[in-house]
């Protein structure tokens, strides 16, 4: 599956256009972690915890979206986007969303 965040695939024609495809995922830290985070956010530093948390979310939503673009036939999945938000103290939804199309040489 083939993503990108342009308006088409350079080097390839889209023949078909299947519409948008999308993913996305909570996640929270365990509360230990959150502990130590709190402790960075008052001395300064970068929150590590909160960074792999990030990390993990944007695959899986990039997964979710693949699976997606997937089962409505697309190949590739352009105008990838993503969009955070924080639903509670230590867990954050990440969105990923796109078009799927149909791209041949």
């Amino acid at each position: 599956m083939l993503l990108t965040n342009l308006e088409t695939v350079p080097g390839k024609k889209i023949t078909r256009h299947l519409g948008l495809v999308q993913g996305s995922t909570v996640r929270a830290k365990h509360f230990g972690k959150d502990i130590a985070a709190g402790f960075k956010n008052v001395f300064g530093g970068e929150l590590k915890a909160y960074t792999e948390l990030l990390s993990e979310a944007r695959d899986e939503a990039i997964d979710r979206m693949k699976q997606e673009a997937s089962s409505v036939g697309a190949n590739a999945v352009v105008n990838v986007r993503f969009s955070t938000s924080s639903v509670t103290q230590g867990a954050a939804e990440l969105f990923a969303y796109g078009t799927a199309v149909v791209v041949e040489d």
